[in-house]
């Protein structure tokens, strides 16, 4: 039997999911997560096999979280679920040692067989990801822009960023000024829809 933890914000797409693995005679859903913070205590409490987690969660974000499932639980393998095709999302995904990333608009069927795959050991990408991610171009910006312009496309304002990143707000200003000239870009939420077209954000 595969023990799964399924992380979900959306309570409806998460009862879903759940009613949909359980007539899988192999998976069983031992943990429900709905913010990012659950997921490591759910799984060092539960010890599932593979974990379904979300990109988009509250609280700590899935990825993040993911990768610090990883390091706590190592033989929990990762199995990456999105509603958005971000090449960017998928590189982070591998970096944090994640097993499998697909949407989350595949058939039912697929996502059972992908944590089938994932808890044998087996490496699983939807298509159309890898290859947004092998096309997507590398990211100009440094790792710091990338921050405080992934923030910034989030809505936080220069305030918000400087004592989110411990910077001066002149900083997070100088950041943001760089970030316009390095992409191009007419302003700074031209820059955020380049960054996000590419696949960096």
């Amino acid at each position: 039997m595969i023990r799964i933890l399924l992380a979900e914000d959306m309570h409806m797409v998460r009862g879903a999911l759940v009613a949909l693995l359980r007539l899988e005679p192999d998976i069983q859903v031992v943990a429900e997560a709905a913010t990012g913070n659950e997921i490591v205590p759910m799984a060092l409490e539960h010890e599932p096999d593979v974990a379904v987690i979300d990109v988009e969660l509250p609280g700590v974000d899935g990825l993040t979280a993911a990768a610090e499932l990883r390091r706590r639980l190592p033989r929990c393998r990762v199995l990456i679920v999105t509603g958005f095709a971000r090449p960017a999302n998928v590189r982070k995904a591998f970096a944090g040692r994640a097993s499998g990333f697909m949407l989350k608009d595949a058939p039912p069927d697929q996502l059972a067989d992908a944590i089938r795959k994932v808890a044998a050991g087996e490496r699983v990408v939807d298509p159309q990801l890898a290859v947004a991610a092998l096309e997507a171009a590398e990211s100009p910006l440094k790792p710091r822009e990338l921050e405080v312009l992934r923030r910034f496309s989030d809505g936080e304002d220069v305030e918000q960023i400087a004592e989110a990143l411990f910077l001066s707000a002149g900083t997070v200003r100088n950041h943001l000024t760089a970030i316009v000239a390095t992409l191009h870009a007419r302003n700074r939420l031209h820059a955020v829809r380049i960054a996000q077209g590419a696949g960096w954000l």
